[in-house]
Order: C-alpha cells, then structure tokens, then sequence
C-alpha cells in the first residue's frame, strides 16, 4: 500500500509555514522538489518532518546557510552531534551578542522616553538620539 501523499495547503497548514516559503525552499534546496500528481505536488510525512525542523529552525534564529547545515546533519554520521554542537555554539555567541546589543539600545530608548516625559529640551530627544552619531555605550 503506497502511502498517503498531501498537496502543499495541507503540508502549510501542518507546519504552519507560508506556501510561499515552502515554494522558496524548495527553490533554495532546503526542501526537495517534489513528485507530482498531476499539476500538484505531493508530500508526505518526511516533508512534514523535515519542513518543522527548518522552521523551528528558522524560529530559533538560525540563518539559511545554517538551516541547511542543520538540515545535511539531522541525516546522520558519527560526527553529526559535534558539527551541531559546533554551530549552535556559534549561533549561541551571535544569540547573546544580539542581547548585549539591544540592552544597549534599551537604555538609549529609555532615556530618550524619559526625556521626552520631561519635556526639558527644545525639540524631539528622540529623534536627536536616533539622529546623533552612533557611539558606544
């Protein structure tokens, strides 16, 4: 008995992934192009799996490149976990750099709110803050 095969609506309404971006993956190779049935494409239950992954993936902040390295490693080999473990390290340095970025721009916001509320200087100092040259806080 073959087995059960979906179009791509029921596969996007699955993963919740947009037809659109399962159509880009497939262009892009995150997912393979698949078998038609007639004018339609037909998935089964390996596209859903593999469309998840790549969408938490994606949720989790991992860019393209790395979905696909993810994605050759999720197929196996002795040494899948340390190549995963490797770039989740790297995505984790990247992760927390992003976090000390935007407490930095928490405060500047903050002040500037705090500013505006006070209403002590002549114009916007928002949009003096966002308007000044970037320096380092």
């Amino acid at each position: 008995m073959a087995a059960k095969t979906i179009q791509i609506g029921e596969l996007s309404r699955r993963t919740g992934c947009n037809i659109e971006t399962i159509r880009y993956y497939e262009r892009i190779g995150l997912l393979p192009t698949p078998p038609r049935q007639g004018r339609y494409r037909s998935y089964g239950t390996e596209d859903v799996a593999r469309l998840s992954f790549v969408r938490r993936a994606r949720e989790l902040g991992f860019t393209l490149d790395e979905v696909r390295a993810l994605v050759r490693l999720a197929a196996g080999g002795p040494t899948s976990c340390a190549e995963a473990r490797e770039l989740a390290a790297s995505h984790l340095k990247d992760v927390r750099a992003r976090i000390t970025d935007l407490k930095r721009m928490e405060r500047v916001l903050s002040d500037s709110v705090r500013a505006c509320d006070a209403g002590q200087n002549p114009g916007c100092p928002l949009l003096d803050t966002l308007a000044a040259e970037k320096r380092i806080a």
